[in-house]
C-alpha cells in the first residue's frame, strides 16, 4: 500500500500549474474545484505535515478524485509531530473522507469536526503589464507608431469559507485594488467578487449566488464571475449546467478593438445578460486523454449591432442591427504526454455573430511551478486566435482578445508559498492587421 500511496502523490503533485495559462489538461477529477479540502491540504503542506504539495497543484480547472484526497489525507495521518490545530484539521479531513480511508484500510472512527467552522484563505499580488499597440494612419492603414499604455496594480485578496454542515459550505472572495502609478484604487472600499453557497453530495455538485465562471477550454470564452447557479453531476464524465445573469455593462462590455484600436465602443442599453450554458468534460485517471464541448446562450441589449450582418459604421452610429442573442459553442481536446510535457487545444464558435466569429488556442506545457515547493517551475509556448465575439470574456493577461499571435510564459517559485509568472504575447489585431505586443508579469504572495 506503500508503494501505492507514493505513486497517487507523486502523479497529484506534477500536474500542478501556477495560472489559467499553465492550466494542462488535467486527468484528475470528481472534488470540485471550490472544495475546502483543497485549502485544508494547503495548509497542512505549508506547515510541512504534507511534503512538495503546491498551493496552485489543485486551482482553477485541475480536479482529484475523491480517492486520491483520501491517500493524501491517509499520508497527514501517519504523521505523529503535528501541531493540535494540524492534527485537528486532519481529524476534519479523515470525517469527510472516511469512505474512502476506510477502502485503504485506514480505520476512521468517530472524530470531532474542527470547531472552527471559517477558514480565511489568501494572497497580496502585484501585476505589470505593458501593452503596445500600432496606431492608424488616416486611410486606416497602421503607421507604424506604437502607443504603449502600462499599468502597475496591486492587489489583496481574503477568500474566506465557512462550513455550514457535512456538505455544505459558504464561499467567499474580497479584493482591494491599488493602481501605482497614480496611487488610486478602490478608494479604501473593499469589493465582493464572489459569494456562493456549494453543497457537494458525491458525485454531484451544486454552487448557488456568484460565482467564478471559467469555462473547460481553459478559459478561451469566460474567465470571470456569472450570478445564479450551477449543477455539476458525474465521474469521469462530468456535466455541468449553468444559468444566471452576466455582467455586461459598460466597464465590462465588448469592445471594437479592432477598430481604430479600440476608441469605439459598442454601446449597451443593458447593465446584464441572460445566459444558460452546458458543459461535458470528459478526464480519467486512467486515460492521457482529456476533452469535452459546450454551449452557451446570452440574451442582452449589449449585443445589439455586432451580429447578423454587422456594419460596423451603421451599428455604432444609429445601432441599425436587432439582434439580441449570442450562441457560443466550444471544444476542447488535451493530451499528456508524461508527469512534464502536455498538449492542449480549443476552439470556439459564435454562430450569432458574422465577425469576428471564432476563436481558438493552441498550449504547449512544460512542468509547472507549485508555490508551496520552492525551486519548481514551468514554462509554457501558445498560439491564440481571439475573435472578439466568441472570447467573449475569455482570459486576458499578455494575450488580448481581439487580436491572433504567439505567446510564451515561465513561472517559478523562489521562495515556499511565493510565485513568479511571465509572459509574452507577439501579434496583430485579426480585422486591422495592426501590430500588438505585450509584457505581462506578476509575483503572488499567498497566505
Amino acid at each position: 500500500m506503500k508503494k501505492t500511496l507514493v505513486s497517487a502523490l507523486t502523479t497529484a503533485l506534477v500536474v500542478g500549474a501556477a495560472s489559467t495559462t499553465f492550466a494542462a489538461a488535467n486527468p484528475f477529477s470528481d472534488v470540485p474545484a471550490d472544495h475546502w479540502a483543497y485549502d485544508a491540504v494547503t495548509q497542512l503542506a505549508a506547515d510541512g505535515v504534507i511534503e512538495g504539495y503546491g498551493d496552485t497543484t489543485f486551482r482553477g480547472n485541475q480536479n482529484i478524485t475523491r480517492y486520491e484526497m483520501a491517500q493524501m489525507i491517509a499520508k497527514a495521518m501517519a504523521k505523529s509531530d503535528v501541531s493540535a490545530a494540524d492534527k485537528a484539521l486532519i481529524d476534519k479531513l479523515a470525517a469527510e473522507f472516511s469512505d474512502e480511508l476506510n477502502n485503504l484500510g485506514v480505520r476512521v472512527s468517530n472524530l470531532e469536526r474542527n470547531a472552527d467552522m471559517v477558514k480565511w484563505n489568501g494572497q497580496a499580488r502585484y501585476t505589470y503589464k505593458s501593452l503596445r499597440k500600432e496606431g492608424a494612419a488616416a486611410n486606416g492603414e497602421g503607421n507604424g507608431v506604437k502607443k504603449r499604455s502600462n499599468s502597475d496594480k496591486l492587489l489583496f485578496r481574503l477568500e474566506p469559507t465557512a462550513e455550514v454542515n457535512d456538505h455544505w459550505h459558504v464561499v467567499a472572495r474580497l479584493d482591494a485594488t491599488t493602481e501605482l502609478s497614480d496611487d488610486k484604487g478602490s478608494d479604501g472600499n473593499v469589493e465582493l467578487q464572489r459569494i456562493y453557497a456549494q453543497g457537494n453530495y458525491g458525485n454531484f455538485q451544486t454552487q448557488l449566488g456568484k460565482f467564478g465562471f471559467y469555462t473547460p477550454e481553459q478559459g478561451l470564452v469566460f474567465d470571470n464571475e456569472m450570478s445564479g447557479a450551477n449543477v455539476t453531476f458525474g465521474n469521469a464524465l462530468k456535466a455541468t449546467i449553468y444559468a444566471g445573469r452576466l455582467d455586461v455593462s459598460d466597464d465590462k462590455g465588448l469592445y471594437l478593438k479592432n477598430y481604430d484600436q479600440g476608441t469605439k465602443k459598442v454601446l449597451f442599453n443593458d447593465d446584464a445578460a441572460n445566459i444558460q450554458g452546458i458543459t461535458l468534460q470528459y478526464a480519467s485517471p486512467a486515460s492521457k486523454w482529456t476533452g469535452g464541448a459546450a454551449y452557451y446562450h446570452l440574451n442582452s441589449d449589449g449585443f445589439k449591432g455586432v451580429t447578423d450582418s454587422f456594419n460596423k459604421d451603421e451599428a455604432y452610429t444609429n445601432g441599425k442591427n436587432e439582434e439580441d442573442n449570442a450562441n457560443i459553442w466550444s471544444a476542447n481536446l488535451g493530451y499528456k504526454f508524461d508527469k512534464t510535457n502536455s498538449l492542449f487545444a480549443a476552439y470556439a464558435n459564435n454562430t450569432t455573430a458574422d465577425n469576428l466569429d471564432n476563436a481558438w488556442q493552441v498550449i504547449y506545457n512544460y512542468k509547472g511551478a507549485q508555490a508551496a515547493n520552492k525551486g519548481t517551475w514551468g514554462a509554457y509556448a501558445a498560439y491564440r486566435y481571439l475573435g472578439t465575439y466568441a472570447s467573449v470574456f475569455g482570459t486576458e493577461d499578455a494575450q488580448v482578445v481581439g487580436a491572433k499571435g504567439w505567446e510564451v510564459g515561465a513561472n517559478y517559485a523562489p521562495f515556499r508559498n511565493v510565485l513568479a509568472t511571465a509572459k509574452y504575447f507577439n501579434g496583430k489585431g485579426i480585422d486591422s492587421d495592426r501590430d500588438v505586443d505585450t509584457l505581462w508579469g506578476r509575483v503572488q504572495f499567498f497566505f
